[in-house]
């Protein structure tokens, strides 16, 4: 698995969300998903939002996923 294979997955599986995903080792990753899906939502619900896109490869092909997630107006991204 790499980042750029997650980020797609993730950008898919949430339409208009932006992900930046990192790692090194192939397992282990960092994605910080900016979306508006996130909005009114706590932190735990937003991350299996992220999860969801995933299925499967989480807990298997991707032991670890750490994550930021983040409405457009909490990063600052909003537009007017």
């Amino acid at each position: 698995m790499d980042a750029a294979s997650i980020k797609a997955l993730i950008e898919s599986g949430l339409p208009g969300a932006s992900a930046q995903v990192q790692g090194d080792d192939g397992v282990h990753f960092e994605a910080t998903v900016i979306a508006e899906q996130f909005a009114g939502k706590l932190p735990l619900a937003r991350h299996r939002l992220v999860y969801a896109t995933l299925g499967d490869l989480m807990g298997g092909a991707i032991h670890a996923l750490a994550l930021v997630t983040q409405t457009p107006a909490e990063a600052g991204t909003a537009q007017a």
